[in-house]
């Protein structure tokens, strides 16, 4: 079996951490090709938060940014798609939700798209087919 991609998943901790929760308990699937390596951090951790999540994402080969309904609101996930980005790390936006307008971080480019989440999409997206 191919090696399991190692992922940190982006995401608003104030209104998506139970989409959060859900994405990386699919790393458990027999048939996942990933692995749930770590997640956004609060900004009131003590010290430089920014210099931990850019430590964190060194360890990491694909960065899930999860959009929720107040993405576009959350600085957090702005920063550290702007720090993958800036890494050079794979990412790519997952739509939280399947019934309700999911919006992109503002350090999205206008060319990123969501993708909707469904597990044979996650399979291809982790896989690098966007």
């Amino acid at each position: 079996m191919a090696t399991k991609k190692r992922v940190f998943i982006s995401f608003d901790i104030d209104h998506d951490e139970g989409a959060k929760i859900m994405l990386a308990g699919q790393a458990k699937l027999e048939d996942s090709p990933f692995d749930f390596k770590d997640n956004s951090v609060k900004k009131h951790l003590t010290g430089d938060w920014e210099e931990k999540v850019r430590q964190r994402m060194d360890n990491v080969d694909v960065v899930i940014v999860l959009c929720g309904t107040q993405t576009h609101t959350a600085t957090g996930v702005a920063a550290e798609l702007t720090i993958a980005k800036e890494k050079g790390k794979s990412y790519f936006l997952l739509a939280a939700y399947s019934d309700k307008h999911c919006t992109k971080p503002i350090s999205a480019s206008d060319s990123d798209k969501v993708y909707g989440w469904t597990w044979p999409n996650l399979k291809t997206l982790i896989a690098g087919g966007r």
